[in-house]
């Protein structure tokens, strides 16, 4: 079976998308403001469309951070062996609370799963 891009009928290319969305996420802005950073780059996009890209992405771009972050937590990475120490499984679970697994717009609320 054939896996298809989840951007395959966008117009805008998949790092514009994440541009927008990662925007609106990391930095206190509204969709306006949002559209007025990405229009001084050259990239024409109304606030609109930033919020449809918010709504249909945010949950996957928080999903993959959250991963990310799970993982330089885990024992046995590089980034724990690097630090000297192992990450305890109580450690684990505080580190996945505060990893960023919520959202803090508004968007749907599990984005991200906890590692038993």
């Amino acid at each position: 079976m054939i896996k298809h891009s989840l951007f395959r009928y966008f117009k805008a290319s998949p790092e514009i998308i994440r541009l927008a969305v990662m925007l609106y996420i990391r930095f206190p802005l509204s969709l306006r403001n949002v559209e007025i950073l990405l229009h001084e780059r050259g990239i024409e996009i109304s606030h609109e469309t930033v919020r449809f890209y918010w709504n249909r992405f945010g949950p996957m771009f928080a999903a993959e951070i959250c991963r990310r972050r799970v993982d330089r937590m885990r024992p046995g990475t590089p980034q724990a062996m690097a630090s000297g120490r192992g990450v305890r499984e109580d450690q684990r679970r505080d580190a996945l609370s505060l990893a960023g697994c919520g959202s803090r717009r508004g968007g749907p609320e599990k984005l991200c799963h906890k590692v038993p």
